[in-house]
């Protein structure tokens, strides 16, 4: 495994945890040293993660997170270019969904951090057993992306206009699509 893929799985494992995990724990779940670990929180705390050390183990305290709702529309060729315009801004694709007139909202989370969730995404889908939801709407579908502030959320909305990839709602769409 990679530095970095390490660095990033050890991000991974404490944002699924609900407890602290201990840095023995993490170099036997990465097979690497406890000083390798060590070092690894060390970088990802120069990179501005804010990862805690706690008497039973390390804590990943989430900063104030700020999300938006983006409407798109591509072509299926550009899904994996509109989905790392947002990951190399700093933000991560919470879910997907569509509003259709017959259904409503109809969604799906998909939770992609990193390059390489988004490889492992296209590679799901080069399988040819699912399409995507963007398709039962004519292209036109929606991302919860969410991001440390409102500023990388400014910085990913104008990547995404300068692709041609936003749109414009509709008058049958509504503001709010959670309300009942």
């Amino acid at each position: 495994m990679k530095n970095e893929d390490r660095r990033e799985r050890i991000i991974q494992i404490l944002q699924a945890s609900q407890e602290p995990v201990s840095g023995v724990d993490l170099s036997k779940r990465l097979q690497v040293s406890r000083q390798v670990i060590v070092q690894d929180i060390a970088l990802l705390r120069a990179k501005d993660y804010e990862i805690m050390s706690t008497n039973r183990g390390y804590v990943l305290t989430s900063p104030q997170e700020c999300s938006r709702v983006f409407k798109v529309i591509h072509t299926d060729e550009q899904v994996e270019v509109e989905l790392q315009s947002i990951i190399d801004l700093g933000g991560w694709v919470k879910d997907v969904f569509v509003y259709h007139k017959v259904y409503g909202v109809v969604k799906a989370d998909m939770n992609l951090h990193s390059r390489r969730d988004i490889a492992a995404y296209m590679k799901e889908l080069e399988s040819g057993k699912s399409s995507l939801l963007k398709n039962v709407t004519s292209g036109y579908h929606y991302h919860t992306v969410v991001a440390r502030d409102e500023k990388t959320l400014d910085l990913i909305q104008e990547a995404l206009a300068d692709k041609g990839f936003l749109a414009k709602l509709q008058e049958y769409e509504p503001v709010n699509f959670w309300e009942e």
